[in-house]
């Protein structure tokens, strides 16, 4: 055999020192972040002295370990052990390590615990703000262990406390004692027939003295680990059939395994961490979290109110899990803000080490002008999605806010895989992955389609439009002086809009619900980063937010006439150096 040699690799340019290209893993999330802390501080006061050790300890962990062990998880997925040594069906969901080293150190440092929040209360902090910063965090490192975490444990306990047996609901109480994400809950809802048209379900449930026999098949049940199930089956009564929620877990009440069996895991594009299956319920032991079930009025065909909620079970407890439901968005919202913005902090720093033509791409006209117009929607979706965990309870919110958050998110994550250019494309670099796992939060808790069914049927049945556009007019109020004009005309023009399409023929009304519900989300953004310029120049005598509010606003609500805007100032250039600062600290 002839001798083997050892090739190295050519190193001739300072541009294959891989030391430069540090992406955002191993930093510290919360102190390169300048936009949570400004948000932190207008949400927290007088508490983010108390809150800031915990932020930095979180930014530290996320940013380091967390990302780590997501990146290892994505490698090396769940598995399923179908059967035991005996042949008996086990259906046990095997997790990597990984999973488990980063499941124990966030349940560690939990800020979504009721122990906490209690701590943060009595130290004048805003726990819906810290449990949003802490979820945001995450969802940087990966929204698939926040979906692992966060699926539906507030609406198995709320649901729980409300419609199950005492000793059921302490069950539920113990496997939740360290806050909804402790537990590892899921909602099992899609079926062969379709996800979001309920009146197809096949699912069924049949009385059984106190409890009920469910029997049915679960096409796409994500958390299939999880420790308790919401599950929506016909149920048969002698007053008809209509689709409820009923509590299914892993064991029967006498402690024998129940009637739930695992047929195989989706072998997904991204979201690797959390493990969706085919779940089949045979006979399984179950509990209505509703009132008395009766043939409600939307049994039928999806129609005019199609979508979740069609089909009418007659009870408070379907009412109940949809209102949970849009919380669910709200969290699929922030997935979207959290991929959004670790693609913005890796093309930022690719772009300050990558060179070509003789200069850092971040040194470029045309890096810029992307860098510049990703840095401002990020953040109008930051100030979306925050205010929806934080702000006031807008029925319109989640539906608005998931629409606009997560199609971002899956921009976002395209625009770095083009910044990195080949690199993107590669595995081993970070941002493949982000675009793999953005791409489920715009299916996930409804598609587009089904979120502006959502906002014509809170507009149609609530007059959700009302005090929808009374926050955005409180929110152009808190402007800087001599600002918001442009924002505040549109707030006009999309009453007129409201009125104008709730004129219109039926058919056409449905159609031209997606331009209505973006420039409601328009105008939303818009508002929200007015009211935050406001703010900062009020407490800090700055004016960046107000450059990001003008920017948003030229972008999506001015009128730029036949030559696009190719005449108006270039603000994004000449203080781009403003708004990178005041985005990422590197």
């Amino acid at each position: 055999m002839g001798q083997r040699y050892l090739i190295e690799p050519f190193d001739g340019s300072d541009r294959y020192a891989t030391e430069r290209y540090q992406g955002a893993a191993g930093r510290n999330w919360w102190t390169c972040d300048p936009t949570l802390r400004l948000l932190m501080r207008r949400h927290l006061g007088d508490g983010l002295a108390w809150a800031e050790p915990h932020l930095d300890r979180l930014g530290a962990l996320m940013g380091g370990p967390v990302a780590g062990w997501a990146e290892e998880t994505d490698r090396n997925p769940p598995r399923l052990e179908k059967y035991d040594k005996w042949g008996r069906d086990v259906s046990q969901v095997v997790m990597p390590p990984s999973f488990h080293a980063a499941r124990d150190a966030l349940m560690a440092d939990n800020f979504t615990s009721p122990a906490f929040a209690e701590e943060a209360r009595a130290h004048g902090a805003d726990p819906a703000a810290l449990a949003a910063a802490w979820t945001y965090l995450l969802d940087q490192a990966d929204i698939g262990m926040g979906c692992a975490l966060g699926t539906g444990g507030d609406m198995v306990v709320s649901l729980a406390e409300r419609h199950a047996p005492a000793d059921v609901r302490d069950r539920v109480r113990a496997i939740f004692a360290n806050g909804f994400y402790s537990g590892e809950a899921a909602q099992m809802l899609t079926e062969r027939t379709g996800g979001s048209d309920l009146a197809a379900l096949e699912a069924t449930a049949v009385p059984d003295g106190e409890a009920w026999r469910l029997t049915g098949l679960k096409w796409f049940a994500s958390n299939a680990n999880g420790s308790a199930f919401v599950v929506l089956a016909r149920a048969a009564t002698g007053d008809g059939v209509a689709v409820a929620p009923f509590l299914v877990l892993w064991e029967r009440r006498d402690g024998s395994r129940n009637g739930v069996r695992i047929r195989r895991l989706k072998d997904k594009l991204g979201t690797r961490s959390v493990a969706s299956a085919e779940v089949e319920f045979d006979g399984a032991e179950a509990f209505l979290l509703a009132g008395a079930p009766g043939a409600g009025p939307g049994a039928g065909a999806a129609g005019a109110g199609s979508g979740p909620g069609a089909a009418g079970a007659g009870s408070s407890g379907l009412a109940t899990m949809m209102k949970l439901t849009n919380a669910s968005r709200l969290g699929v919202a922030m997935m979207g803000l959290g991929v959004a913005r670790r693609a913005l902090v890796e093309s930022i720093c690719y772009a300050r080490a990558r060179e070509a033509f003789g200069r850092r791409l971040i040194d470029q006209p045309l890096m810029r002008r992307k860098l510049a117009e990703l840095i401002v929607e990020v953040e109008a979706v930051q100030a979306l999605v925050f205010d929806g965990h934080a702000g006031p309870r807008l029925r319109l919110a989640p539906a608005l806010v998931k629409l606009r958050a997560t199609r971002l998110g899956l921009t976002a994550a395209s625009d770095a895989v083009e910044i990195h250019g080949g690199n993107g494309y590669i595995e081993q670099w970070p941002v493949a992955r982000l675009l793999r796992d953005a791409q489920v939060n715009p299916i996930w808790e409804g598609g587009d389609n089904i979120l502006c069914l959502d906002v014509r049927r809170a507009m149609v049945r609530e007059s959700a439009h009302e005090p929808f556009l009374d926050r955005l007019e409180a929110a152009v109020a808190q402007a800087p002086e001599g600002s918001g004009d442009l924002v505040r005309a549109r707030i006009g023009d999309l009453r007129k809009a409201i009125t104008v399409w709730s004129g219109l023929d039926p058919e056409v009304a449905e159609a031209r619900l997606y331009p209505l519900a973006q420039l409601m989300a328009d105008v939303y953004a818009a508002a929200l980063l007015l009211e935050q310029a406001g703010w900062e120049q009020r407490e800090l005598g700055t004016d960046r937010k107000a450059l990001v509010a003008r920017l948003y606003a030229e972008a999506h609500l001015a009128d730029h006439g036949p030559l696009r805007g190719l005449d108006r100032p270039a603000s994004d250039l000449d203080r781009f150096d403003d708004l990178l600062e005041g985005a990422v600290t590197l």
